[in-house]
């Protein structure tokens, strides 16, 4: 029997003991030795590592999206474990206020300047529509402060106002005076109700109580105008007076359209009707404060102006205190009716006219700032109120 190792088997380890076995080329090894011996080494490792470059790039983009780098990166499981320390809160001050858009800017972009109180006196031009309410209110001034500062053109009469007019606005309420050279200081402030330093400390006169001397003859020069704070005075007498002096009719104390010759006047009802269509006001209202003892009745030019009561026509034409074409009624019982800036007269003199006969058109004649009816009453000489008599609307 053949003691030989078959030959089917394999050897043993101690066989090939002090042989080396050639190592295998791998896959990526192979295809890198093919392309070397075609002459595309070089190129095939540029596009590998720009390829590689590429995939890193998207990888790190990937886990910044996912919140994995850059302070959001994913803490082990040990970190995970372990307790984080809490950091005391801190206390923002309370003008802070946070909003979803960030901090508010809390600086202003602009200086505010404080108003300063107005000193001197101011020029106003009188615009149609206007009134002695209107400019007052805009002034923040009473009505009797617009009228006190603007005697020479005004006349103590808010129907004297007229556009185109310009008027002297106060800077406070009071009297406007114009020094005239000798007079006293103390006399003038009492005659307005006020302390002499009242005049004297206020800024806008620009008087020196160190250099104005004797207040009996104060060192002011002829012609200056003072502002007098809260001074007051009586109104003058601009409306004309409320009966005729028959018995010397060529006093005419009216103007041209005074009516002579007089004897007998027709007697009234007693009862009146309203002197025109509208029975609203549109201007000024019955003011014995601001020296305006009538109404302005509301109206369009050209509407009818009727007798408020039977009577005689004592007064028919223009009037030179400012009412334009006027007509004047006497009833024959106390009672005495006005009608002021007609557009036309429709009467004459010593005419009898019934309790709602046509007597005129309105108008905007004289001193006014838009067509309307200036209506006086009075009785025994004394006026009254139009509302005692009508139902009118204030405006």
């Amino acid at each position: 029997m053949d003691n030989k190792p078959s030959q089917d088997f394999p050897q043993t380890n101690e066989e090939n003991q002090g042989e080396t076995a050639e190592p295998r080329p791998n896959l990526v090894t192979s295809w890198m030795e093919r392309l070397a011996h075609l002459g595309l080494g070089e190129l095939s490792l540029r596009i590998g590592t720009n390829i590689t470059v590429v995939i890193m790039v998207a990888a790190v983009v990937w886990l910044l999206q996912q919140g994995k780098l850059a302070g959001g990166a994913t803490v082990s499981a040990a970190s995970d474990l372990a307790p984080i320390p809490t950091q005391p809160a801190v206390q923002l001050p309370a003008v802070v206020a946070f909003s979803p858009a960030g901090i508010p800017r809390q600086a202003q972009l602009h200086t505010i300047i404080p108003s300063r109180p107005r000193i001197d006196v101011i020029p106003y031009t009188v615009q149609s529509g206007d009134s002695l309410f209107k400019i007052a209110d805009n002034y923040g001034l009473k009505p009797t402060t617009i009228l006190f500062g603007n005697y020479a053109s005004l006349k103590d009469s808010p129907d004297l106002l007229a556009p185109g007019q310009v008027l002297n606005i106060l800077p406070v309420d009071g009297t406007y005076y114009q020094w005239l050279g000798s007079e006293s200081l103390t006399a003038v402030a009492s005659t307005f109700g006020v302390d002499p330093e009242t005049i004297i400390d206020y800024p806008g006169n620009h008087l020196d109580p160190d250099t104005i001397g004797d207040l009996t003859h104060p060192n002011i020069p002829a012609g200056t105008w003072l502002v007098i704070p809260g001074g007051t005075r009586p109104f003058t007498s601009w409306t004309a007076p409320s009966t005729l002096v028959r018995e010397n009719p060529s006093v005419r104390v009216w103007g041209p359209g005074v009516c002579t010759g007089i004897n007998i006047v027709q007697v009234g009802y007693g009862t009146f009707v309203f002197p025109t269509v509208e029975h609203w006001l549109s201007g000024t209202d019955y003011r014995p404060d601001l020296n305006h003892y009538g109404v302005d009745f509301a109206g369009s030019m050209g509407n009818a102006i009727y007798a408020v009561d039977a009577g005689t026509v004592v007064y028919a034409g223009w009037n030179t205190w400012g009412y334009g074409n006027m007509i004047m009624l006497d009833h024959g019982n106390g009672y005495q009716s006005l009608y002021g800036h007609l557009s036309q007269i429709n009467v004459q003199c010593n005419q009898n006219v019934g309790q709602g006969d046509v007597i005129g058109l309105m108008g905007s004649t004289g001193n006014s700032t838009g067509p309307h009816l200036h209506f006086e009453i009075s009785y025994n000489g004394a006026h009254i109120n139009p509302h005692v008599i009508f139902d009118i609307t204030s405006p």
